[in-house]
């Protein structure tokens, strides 16, 4: 018997997502924080804030329905440094693995553009998300320009060529 109730796909940004992609990370932020005016300025209109600059949007699609999501913000050009950001995940499908799977996806992304480094911010009350990125390998560095009152925390993995 194939049980489809539990199929996940990671898929690209579509313009058909652009709701999901406001309320999964709406939903999320207010669960812990209040929404800044970084993030309105991103969710509200990610084609022009993300995508056409050079960046990239991933979901995690559950029997077609996004469930999560996560972006990969490009900061600069030379050298090619990006920002995961925006990661979200329904609370109806937590426990599924799949930060770590848009992660990866978003991290294997930056490495297929020859990114130097992806760096993310978040907050010290975030732990799981915080050994999620561990485990795809990002370190620990100082706070800097973070963009967030919220964030307390930076990281980031430098890619070696």
């Amino acid at each position: 018997m194939n049980d489809n109730n539990n199929e996940v796909k990671i898929v690209a940004y579509k313009p058909e997502y652009k709701e999901a992609f406001k309320a999964l990370n709406e939903e999320w932020i207010k669960t812990f924080f209040v929404m800044e005016a970084g993030d309105y300025k991103l969710l509200d209109n990610p084609e022009e804030h993300i995508l056409n600059k050079g960046g990239h949007i991933v979901f995690a699609l559950l029997n077609d329905e996004p469930v999560g999501t996560c972006a990969l913000v490009k900061t600069q050009d030379y050298p090619l440094t990006f920002e995961l950001s925006k990661m979200a995940v329904s609370p109806k499908a937590q426990g599924k693995k799949l930060g770590y799977l848009l992660g990866k996806t978003l991290v294997e992304k930056a490495g297929e553009l020859h990114a130097e480094k992806v760096f993310l911010v978040t907050n010290s009350i975030l732990v799981p998300a915080i050994k999620l990125y561990e485990k795809l390998g990002f370190i620990h560095t100082p706070v800097s320009n973070a963009g967030y009152d919220r964030a307390d925390v930076q990281m980031e993995l430098v890619f070696n060529r």
